[in-house]
């Protein structure tokens, strides 16, 4: 109970904006907030809110179904946030969007995920336009791959984790796969060169590259360790550098 109460104004007090959904009841305490920035694209805000307005039906249902001594005596709690990222050519928009929970047990949970929006053709896509290929164990892949898993033996390695010698061996890192699905929720990294983007910047949850107590991870690769796998899409996106101020957010 005390965890929950303490997660939930924890979670209040970085709110900068009113909800765009919020329900409490005896079951569960819910928020939605979307980054009021991202009203300038009303396309993208309206298809994050009607994914908002599914989910939260269901997680609210889900509550009030749930044995109430599987609440421990006291309401589940789940907040999601949407954040803008970047904006490439007010064409490609990155989202965060990030789920906190806390159902029982130890210690809340946190889930995070990613969104790019294609503003001109409004509609959600992935990285794969930006390539010339994009197949599972392909050239690209591979290269990113390997290039999210050496960011991340650094970040782990700094922050005092064990990280096995053979990166397939390890349990955190073997589930990187050069698959466009298995690299993780990915985002445009920001640039120094304006209307582009420095890279893509790779987001992992607790528990997806490293153990809870970790926290989560980044994994930025550089453009330049794809560029000679861009396609003309990909080569009108990237260039420049990632600003400090962004890797400092790591």
């Amino acid at each position: 109970m005390a965890a929950a109460t303490a997660f939930a104004a924890a979670r209040s007090a970085e709110a900068a904006s009113t909800p765009a959904i919020s329900i409490a009841t005896k079951a569960i305490e819910l928020t939605v907030t979307i980054d009021s920035t991202l009203r300038l694209y009303p396309w993208l805000y309206d298809n994050l809110f009607a994914e908002a307005r599914h989910d939260s039906a269901k997680w609210h249902a889900d509550a009030e179904a749930a044995n109430p001594s599987l609440r421990e005596r006291s309401r589940w709690f789940h907040a999601r946030n949407y954040t803008l990222r970047s904006v490439v050519a007010q064409h490609y928009v990155s989202v965060l969007r990030v789920d906190d929970t806390y159902e029982g047990g130890a210690h809340p949970n946190s889930v995070v995920n990613t969104i790019l929006w294609d503003a001109w053709a409004r509609k959600r896509i992935s990285i794969r336009p930006f390539f010339l290929e994009a197949v599972d164990n392909g050239p690209t892949m591979t290269v990113l791959a390997t290039s999210i898993r050496a960011a991340l033996i650094k970040e782990r390695k700094a922050r005092g984790a064990e990280v096995a010698d053979n990166p397939d061996k390890d349990p955190w890192l073997a589930s990187i796969k050069p698959h466009i699905l298995n690299l993780g929720p990915v985002t445009l990294a920001p640039s120094t060169e304006k209307g582009k983007s420095s890279g893509l910047t790779f987001h992992f949850s607790p528990y997806a590259a490293g153990a809870y107590a970790e926290g989560t991870y980044t994994a930025f690769v550089p453009w330049t360790d794809f560029k000679g796998f861009l396609s003309p899409a990909g080569v009108s996106v990237f260039d420049g550098e990632r600003p400090t101020q962004d890797a400092e957010k790591d």
